[in-house]
């Protein structure tokens, strides 16, 4: 057999090993690194910067939520449905790499041309963005629930994902100020984060691995439950509904947070743009040692109950934001954030598990796909929100791209100090109620296992799901 062909046929079965796992979770750093420098410094970039008038930009991250959102849930259910050799999810992955890290660099690397022609660029470069890491992402997401089957299997499974994918968040926004803001620029910043997000995928996928299945079974029940049932299905299990409810509205408070950063460095705290590294890295530094922390605390309570602690916390912290006059106290203030930020990190991933499994126990089919694409869809309303409210704010309060610091409104300093700590509290106030009424309270989901009575008898009614 051939290298090619064993890569090809590789299955898992029993326990992933820990160099699988640690590969696997590798993949979790450029994940995270370039969805955190697209989202902490784009509209800064090309609002302060290259002086594209805000309004343009918050319709061209309108647009690019839009897009996202509408191929989460397209993605999905085509990984679902469609096997190879390589199985579902893996094809997917390994040929949407090179054009999502392509893509992510060029953003950084706009023409010299007018406002409209960077309108054009940023729309044409982060559609290609948008499709291949929706191919790569939700994909190598998807793989998640099913290399790891139990509660305890994925919180030591996301341990080392999870600190993976925060220092990609710290070079992402904490390190990428200090990139762009020395002679390499914004387009020395795309281009060494694009080369290193290569290199760690490439390493990832030596994880990426899918276990077997009852080909002849699931095609049965695949055509007992069509897609339009499918979809139906998902809508009315309330553990999803109020999961993905919380989890946007948590993905909201963070990218509005991290877009906030640079405006409330320079504007309230009156700091230069490399001081944002100060105040966004001790959200993560403090957030790696917290992953393992939450990691014990949900093998032992389960998702629903460490899911309600850490948003309490992270809502506490987050409102904090408010009172700091100095680049020392948002430092203070971001720490407290971090332990939050890491209880979010490790068990969202781990509730939407439990929620799949609950799925499979009920239909017979492992639908991965499906329920991570439908959740992305939902939640990159995220990018709409910070787009929308800091457009709000900064047009209400006479925010000028051409004014000094010295000669902004005063009312610009308010109201970047409500986008970092007013609007975080009260939206993560609403999570905390979502996840409140999540319905799955054990650690673990019975399951039918394949070819399990789930899977034997037509799919329950939506009734049932819906309870």
């Amino acid at each position: 057999m051939s290298a090619l062909a064993g890569l090809r046929d590789r299955r898992l079965t029993g326990v992933p090993s820990r160099a699988r796992t640690l590969a696997y979770g590798a993949s979790a750093f450029p994940a995270n690194l370039m969805a955190q420098t697209f989202s902490a410094f784009v509209v800064f970039f090309y609002v302060d910067h290259l002086r594209v008038p805000a309004g343009w930009v918050a319709g061209a991250m309108v647009a690019h939520g839009i897009l996202n959102a509408v191929l989460n849930p397209l993605v999905g259910a085509a990984s679902d449905r469609h096997r190879t050799r390589w199985g579902r999810r893996v094809p997917w992955i390994g040929l949407g790499i090179v054009p999502l890290v392509a893509a992510f660099s060029l953003v950084w690397m706009p023409p010299d041309v007018s406002p409209t022609g960077l309108l054009v660029w940023f729309l044409v470069v982060v559609a290609v963005y948008d499709v291949a890491y929706v191919a790569v992402v939700l994909n190598t997401s998807a793989l998640f629930p099913e290399i790891f089957r139990t509660t305890a299997e994925r919180a030591r499974g996301n341990t080392p994902r999870q600190i993976f994918g925060l220092v990609g968040m710290i070079l992402g926004t904490a390190a990428a100020p200090l990139l762009y803001g020395s002679p390499l620029g914004w387009v020395g910043m795309g281009l060494v984060l694009g080369v290193l997000c290569l290199a760690f995928y490439l390493w990832s996928l030596a994880g990426m691995v899918e276990r077997p299945v009852d080909e002849v079974a699931v095609a049965a029940r695949e055509a007992a439950l069509p897609l339009r049932e499918q979809l139906r299905y998902t809508f009315a299990n309330r553990a999803f509904v109020t999961y993905v409810l919380g989890s946007l509205l948590l993905q909201s408070t963070t990218a509005l947070l991290l877009a906030s950063v640079p405006f409330y460095v320079r504007y309230v705290l009156g700091g230069a743009e490399a001081d944002a590294t100060l105040v966004l890295a001790p959200i993560f530094v403090v957030a790696i040692p917290a992953i393992v922390g939450w990691s014990w605390v949900v093998r032992r309570v389960g998702p629903r109950r460490a899911l309600l602690w850490s948003v309490a916390a992270y809502g506490v912290a987050v409102g904090l934001f408010l009172v700091p006059g100095t680049i020392e106290g948002a430092m203070v203030v971001a720490g407290l954030v971090g332990i939050g930020v890491a209880g979010m990190m490790q068990l969202l991933e781990v509730a939407l598990g439990q929620v799949i499994d609950d799925d499979e126990r009920r239909t017979g089919l492992r639908r991965e796909g499906m329920y991570f694409g439908v959740n992305g869809f939902v939640v990159r309303g995220s990018v709409i929100v910070q787009a929308v409210v800091i457009a709000v704010v900064l047009g209400a309060t006479g925010y000028d791209p051409d004014l000094s610091v010295a000669a902004q409104p005063e009312a610009v300093a308010t109201g970047i100090r409500v986008l970092m700590g007013g609007v975080p509290l009260v939206v993560a106030g609403l999570a905390w109620l979502c996840f409140w009424g999540y319905p799955l309270r054990g650690l673990d989901v019975p399951s039918a296992g394949a070819g399990g009575e789930a899977g034997d008898d037509e799919p329950q009614d939506v009734e049932l799901l819906s309870r």
